[in-house]
């Protein structure tokens, strides 16, 4: 399938944001059953850019912090195929989710430059390794309980499976993983993009928003791919 053909999938997601986290399963099995078909493109919004702001103060009727980390307890008690360790949200609270978006935008610049590779892979059950590292990261603050705020834990996770660390410091240092993610802000206010995680599928025409069932947003992309082109549905 030609790269024009393939049905292009915008990705919207905040690292600290459990319905992001829970709802990365569906991700992963809608890149399972399309394949080639679809192509994946990762974008971050700051929905905690600041979380004093967001739980510190808006949760504060609800029991500020404490009461947001039982919500997001209730969260994944009823998702039993997410780990939540004790840490996160309670003993580990992130300033903001920004840090960990700077990190991830370098990275995939290294990628885009073919610095690193962006192919899927086995050793990680077919991510590529953007979305690994990706991955680790979400599950090193919602399962270890990692303070991913901080760069010297992003640098640890990367050394990992050995990225490139310098490289990273030097795209995170040198403007352009701002600026990717500045864009990543201006792309989320040209599709109106109201949360995490968010899909935005057929040029902006279609967006999925919040805890969705893996059905639906598989409905959506199979009616993409068999509408034929330019024909225009009633429904």
């Amino acid at each position: 399938m030609h790269e024009a053909e393939k049905i292009q999938v915008a990705y919207f997601t905040d690292m600290l944001c459990v319905w992001a986290y829970v709802s990365e399963i569906r991700l992963s099995e809608l890149k399972k059953q399309f394949g080639s078909r679809i192509n994946v493109h990762y974008y971050f919004i700051p929905i905690f850019g600041c979380t004093d702001h967001r739980i510190g103060g808006g949760w504060k009727e609800r029991g500020g912090f404490k009461g947001y980390s039982q919500h997001v307890r209730d969260i994944c008690h009823d998702f039993p195929h997410v780990e939540l360790g004790h840490n996160a949200w309670n003993t580990t609270i992130p300033k903001s989710s920004a840090t960990s978006h700077l990190f991830l935008k370098a990275v995939q610049l290294l990628e885009q430059k073919s610095l690193i590779p962006g192919q899927p892979e086995v050793r990680f059950n077919g991510n590529t390794l953007f979305e690994e590292i990706t991955r680790r990261i979400r599950l090193a603050f919602f399962r270890d309980g990692l303070n991913i705020a901080e760069e010297t834990v992003l640098f640890d996770i990367a050394g990992q499976i050995n990225l490139p660390v310098q490289s990273i410091v030097k795209h995170m240092h040198n403007g352009e993983a701002i600026a990717a993610m500045c864009r990543d802000v201006e792309l989320c206010k040209k599709y109106n993009v109201e949360g995490s995680p968010t899909y935005v599928l057929n040029e902006g025409r279609q967006k999925l928003y919040g805890n969705l069932g893996y059905k639906i947003i598989e409905a959506n992309v199979q009616e993409i791919l068999h509408r034929p082109q330019n024909q225009a549905s009633w429904c």
